[in-house]
C-alpha cells in the first residue's frame, strides 16, 4: 500500500486530459513542491471528476476518479490549497459534504 500522510486539495481545476507529468508540474507550479507521503488532488471545472498525484517516495501516481451522478464537494475558498484530513478524503471521493465533518460539524448551541 502507498503511505500517506497529507492530503492536499487544489481549488482551481485541472484539464482531466492532463497526464503524470502535467499534473505533476501543476503540483509544483500550485504547492511549490510535490513531498513524498503526500496525496495532491484536482478536479475538473464541472467537479464531476477528480485526479490524485501521489508521490511514493521513489516515484509518482496519478488516480482518476469520475462520479457518474452529481459532483464533488469542492472548495471555492480563496485560497489555492487546503489540507485534508483522511475523513473529509474519504467523504469526499464519495461526493458528500466533507466541509462538514471536523470541527465544522460540532453544535455548541440549541
Amino acid at each position: 500500500m502507498i503511505r500517506i500522510d497529507v492530503i492536499w486539495l487544489a481549488v482551481e481545476p485541472l484539464d482531466m486530459r492532463a497526464g503524470t507529468e502535467a499534473a505533476l508540474g501543476r503540483v509544483v507550479k500550485v504547492f511549490g513542491e510535490a513531498r513524498p507521503h503526500h496525496a495532491y488532488l484536482f478536479a475538473n471545472r464541472r467537479a464531476n471528476r477528480m485526479k490524485v498525484l501521489v508521490h511514493d517516495g521513489i516515484g509518482v501516481w496519478l488516480a482518476a476518479r469520475r462520479l457518474n451522478a452529481g459532483k464533488f464537494v469542492w472548495s471555492s475558498d480563496s485560497a489555492h490549497t487546503l489540507s485534508l484530513s483522511r475523513t473529509q478524503f474519504d467523504a469526499l471521493v464519495l461526493g458528500l459534504p466533507w466541509q462538514r465533518l471536523g470541527e465544522a460539524g460540532i453544535i455548541r448551541v440549541i
